[in-house]
Parts: C-alpha cells; sequence; structure tokens
C-alpha cells in the first residue's frame, strides 16, 4: 500500500504539463468561464468585496453561459467573514407558484414523460437569484450594487465570441430552442443555423435588462414590465405555467445559519436542505469511520468506499430530503454519530450493498416514501475569496440545458420546478419533494467550506446535477485526505454514486476499474460525469496565506487572481 504523502506526490508528478494551481497572494475568483473570472477579479481590484465579486461574475455568466446558470434562475451562496467568525447561508432557491400542487406534473395520473414537462412554463420556478444577490449584497457588499453590472453590460452590448462549449449545447439544442422568438433573435443566424465557435454573440436585449437591475435593484425583475413579460411567457406558453405577478412580488430568499459537522480535523460547512450539502456531509460522515488516507485514490478500495457511501446517502436523500419549510427533514438525525456509525457497519470495500435502503434517523412525522429517481442537470459554480478574508461559494442553475428554453427580455427562464417529485405520493404515502405552492425544489447544489482551528481552508462547489453531491465529497476527500492540490484534485477521475448506482467517468483510469467492482457486486455503469469543479485552497505560514486555485479540465473556467 502506498502512502498518502508519497501517493500525492506521484500524482502531482503524473500530471499534464500546465496542470498544476494557481497560486495568489492577494484573492482568487474561479469560475466557470474566462470572462466571468475576469469581471470578479475587476471588482475585488476596485476594493470589492466577495460578494460584490460574486455578483458581477453571475451576471457575466448570464450572458456567456445561459445554458448553465443566470438571472432567471436560482442559487445557494455561503459567505464566510473572518472580521465576524461568521458563516452564513443565502437560499436563493426558485419557489413554486402559489397556485401550484402535488398533481403538476400529472397527467391523467400518470407521470409526464421528462422532456415534455422541461420546455415551456410549466416547469418555471419564481427566480431567486437577482433577489438573493441583492440581500447579500446588503449584508456584505462594498461597491455601488449598479458598478457590479458595468462588464455584463458592456460584454452584451459589444459581444463576445461563442465558446466551444456553448456551440455544443446551441447545437444540441437547436430544434427547441429555434422554437422560441427570443432565443432564435439572440442565438440563431439570420438563415436559422445556430452560432458556432468564435461567432460574435450580442444581447442588446439582456444589456438593458441589465441596466434596470442596475438602476432599480432587484424589483426591475419582480415588478413591472419585466416581470409581466415573463407571467405573459409562463402562462401564455402551449405548455402553460401558473406563475402569477404576485409571485413574483412576493419572492424573499432566505437567510440561514450554515449547516456544519466535523471530519478528521476540519469543520465541514455548507448551507442546510432544501441545498444538497447535507447529503455531501452525510457521505463524509460515513467515509470518517474508515482511513481514507491510506486508499490510493486511483484504487478500487477507494472507489467502493465512495460509491457505497453514496448510495446509502443518496437512499436517505429520495427520503428525507425536501424544503424545511414544508416538511419535517431530520438533518440531526442523519448527521448523529450514532446514526451513521450504524450506517457506516453496512459498507464494506470487498462487497457492495445489495439495493440500499433508507435508515431511520430518529423518529420523526408522518411516514414517507422515497422519491422515484429523476434527471437533474445544469448549473455552474463560483469560488471567492477577497483580499481581507470574505469568501463565497455559490452554486447557481437554470436546471436543464437553458432552463425552460424560454428567453424573457434576453434571459432564460429556469425550469426548476422539475426537480420536484413528477409523484406526489407512492403507494399510499406523501412523497417528501412533492409540488406544493410557495415550496422550494430539493436541490443537489452544494457549495461547501472547509475549516481546521477556525480559519478557513478551503472553498468548494462544482456544477453537474445530482452528481454535485459525489463531485464535492470526492474533492474535499482529495484535498483533506489524501493531501492533493486543488488542481489535482479538480482533474482526478470521477467516482461516485447517483442514487443505487456506481458510477465511474468514461474515458479515464476509474472506467478501469469497472471489471473490478463488478467482481464485488457494485452496480456498474461507466459514463460521461461532466462536473466543473472550482476550487481554492489556503496554505497559511504564521500571518502570510498562499491561495492555491484548482479549475476542471472537463470545462471552461479559469482561476482569475492576484
Amino acid at each position: 500500500m502506498i502512502r498518502a504523502p508519497i501517493l500525492a506526490l506521484l500524482l502531482l508528478l503524473a500530471a499534464p504539463a500546465g496542470a498544476q494551481p494557481v497560486v495568489a497572494q492577494n484573492h482568487m475568483v474561479v469560475a466557470s468561464h474566462p470572462l466571468a473570472a475576469e469581471a470578479g477579479q475587476a471588482m475585488l481590484r476596485a476594493g470589492g468585496s466577495a460578494v460584490d465579486a460574486a455578483v458581477a461574475v453571475q451576471a457575466v455568466l448570464s450572458l456567456v453561459e445561459p445554458q448553465s446558470s443566470g438571472i432567471g434562475g436560482g442559487a445557494f451562496l455561503l459567505h464566510w467573514d473572518p472580521a465576524a467568525r461568521e458563516i452564513v447561508a443565502w437560499d436563493g432557491r426558485e419557489t413554486a407558484p402559489a397556485a401550484a400542487r402535488g398533481d403538476l406534473f400529472l397527467r391523467d395520473g400518470r407521470p409526464m414523460d421528462f422532456a415534455d414537462a422541461v420546455v415551456g412554463g410549466r416547469s418555471v420556478g419564481v427566480p431567486g437569484v437577482v433577489r438573493m444577490l441583492e440581500e447579500a449584497h446588503r449584508a456584505h457588499g462594498r461597491l455601488p450594487w449598479a458598478d457590479l453590472f458595468a462588464p455584463a453590460i458592456r460584454l452584451a452590448e459589444e459581444g463576445f465570441d461563442v465558446s466551444p462549449r456553448l456551440a455544443r449545447f446551441l447545437l444540441a439544442s437547436s430544434g427547441t430552442l429555434r422554437r422560441d422568438a427570443g432565443a432564435r433573435a439572440i442565438y440563431f443566424t439570420a438563415e436559422g443555423a445556430a452560432l458556432a465557435e468564435g461567432a460574435r454573440l450580442r444581447n442588446p436585449a439582456l444589456a438593458a435588462t441589465f441596466r434596470a437591475i442596475a438602476e432599480e435593484g432587484a424589483s426591475a425583475l419582480h415588478r413591472g414590465p419585466i416581470a409581466q413579460d415573463i407571467v405573459r411567457a409562463v402562462r401564455g406558453h402551449s405548455n402553460p405555467g401558473l406563475m402569477t405577478a404576485d409571485d413574483l412580488a412576493g419572492y424573499a430568499p432566505v437567510r440561514r445559519a450554515a449547516l456544519c459537522m466535523p471530519y478528521r480535523d476540519f469543520t465541514l460547512c455548507g448551507p442546510p436542505p432544501p441545498s444538497g450539502s447535507a447529503v455531501v456531509l452525510q457521505i463524509m460522515g460515513l467515509l470518517g469511520h474508515f482511513e481514507m488516507r491510506w486508499h490510493d485514490p486511483a484504487g478500487a478500495d477507494a472507489a467502493m468506499l465512495l460509491s457505497e457511501t453514496g448510495r446509502l446517502a443518496f437512499a436517505d436523500r429520495n427520503r428525507f430530503m425536501a424544503d424545511p419549510a414544508f416538511v419535517p427533514v431530520p438533518v440531526t438525525g442523519l448527521l448523529d454519530d450514532a446514526y451513521l456509525t450504524g450506517r457506516a457497519q453496512l459498507v464494506s470495500p470487498d462487497r457492495a450493498i445489495g439495493g440500499p435502503q433508507p435508515g431511520n434517523p430518529r423518529r420523526f412525522g408522518p411516514p414517507l416514501a422515497s422519491q422515484p429517481p429523476q434527471p437533474e442537470g445544469g448549473t455552474a459554480h463560483l469560488s471567492i475569496l477577497d483580499a481581507e478574508g470574505r469568501a463565497v461559494s455559490m452554486t447557481t442553475t437554470v436546471e436543464s440545458a437553458f432552463g425552460a428554453n424560454i428567453v424573457v427580455r434576453g434571459f432564460f427562464l429556469n425550469n426548476q420546478l422539475t426537480d420536484f417529485s413528477f409523484q406526489p405520493e407512492m403507494d399510499g404515502r406523501p412523497v417528501a419533494n412533492r409540488v406544493e405552492g410557495g415550496k422550494r425544489p430539493r436541490s443537489s447544489m452544494s457549495p461547501m467550506m472547509v475549516f481546521r482551528q477556525g480559519q478557513l481552508e478551503a472553498v468548494v462547489g462544482s456544477p453537474g446535477g445530482a452528481r454535485i453531491i459525489g463531485f464535492v465529497a470526492q474533492a474535499l476527500v482529495a484535498m483533506l485526505d489524501w493531501n492533493l492540490d486543488p488542481q489535482t484534485a479538480a482533474a482526478l477521475p470521477h467516482v461516485g454514486a447517483l442514487n443505487a448506482v456506481t458510477e465511474l467517468e468514461r474515458g479515464t483510469a476509474a472506467a478501469g476499474l469497472a471489471r473490478a467492482l463488478a467482481l464485488r457486486s457494485a452496480p456498474v455503469e461507466v459514463r460521461e460525469m461532466n462536473s466543473g469543479l472550482n476550487l481554492i485552497r489556503i496554505q497559511r505560514q504564521g500571518e502570510a496565506r498562499r491561495l492555491l486555485g484548482g479549475v476542471d479540465p472537463r470545462r471552461e473556467g479559469m482561476a482569475a487572481s492576484d
């Protein structure tokens, strides 16, 4: 067995040229598109805070990566203020319209096909990211709100070159996008072809929307002409939704206490439900019963432990996780030491669990049914550390590629309501994550931070739909147990769980573990696992600090730093 420090050195030596972490002393923005990272860096250079940078990054992402996130969607933001010794979570998750009921995605009593549910107004939740950022800026911002939109306004008016990734998504979604007049005007040529890589994309409609938000705040999106256009687009679609002007006007983000738990010498923190961070914490709590540092990151034993703990955590997730304002979510019980110890006893690196079942963490409320698996997609992540040590970990989304495929005033509306269970009950028992008016759908988004002895150690997160949970857990193990730098951690071949299935990343060394895991009875699937990990690690020597940034090579991200 190779000891962890030696193994980390071997992995670093084997890394391809250029695959080294970005190093900085002052501040850092790691985001999923270079233009967005540069916009955040410009705010930090102007004396702005981490939240100021996050607002600028999100605005630019709305323009340059519209398939993943935007002002028509939602987000979770984790904020650390070292001066106040305070970590808080901001919940900007979308909500269901007040009129929504459990049968929203049923036809003749049967669940709709997912593809039929996504496109159109039926799937659109009340967007929350701009309201959330506005509230976070009031609490933690430094620069004027209007200044934060200047980079996005300039890029929307002057244009930018379509990236390879955006071009691929436009081509793949062109059949559906072409039906929407707003999308045709922005993302297609006069001849009707989707914009290709390198084409100049201008979005004056979005520039005008940004100007309105810069001048009027989030109310520009939630009241008045833009809000009226959102409601008209949702309710007037051939697959109509239920959103009203009152739903938009009444949206409010939620400031929550962060959810934290110990892991070895560290403390891990993330937003509580409906975020996915509680599931990440449960995986880490289970892994805490094993000496991960002595397992080869490329070996079958580590793969089994990562996937088996993930399978157990997903079984609990499908039974219990939902909006705590509507359903009693037993977070304390799920993360209780005794409960985790009992669940960990089910895990072995030698043989897979046959059909993992949810546990019974401290009896609570009415009996619930487990939600059947459904697709989850989209998202972007940004990790930011400013010069004064304030940090943001924010995961943001419109859900599927281009959300509901509806453009209003230059931006896409989300399809977040498809994150609810299509079936409100199973076998006569309610599903926790069923549709209810005003409810926030369960999320996989898991922005995280790591602390050691009260000091910030790492800022962590990823896009990737339901696989976010496994991506983040693996990255945490890579940095905290295997002592890998963030760039090496972000590039590791993926191994994890999706519900009851063990997944290995196609085209990587992880795929070569398929036979070994199958011999241990693991239900293996080899597939694409398109993460977008954006990581920051802080190293300290006395009063001096050194920032290391890691960018997932599977996407187009960048670490901008000084």
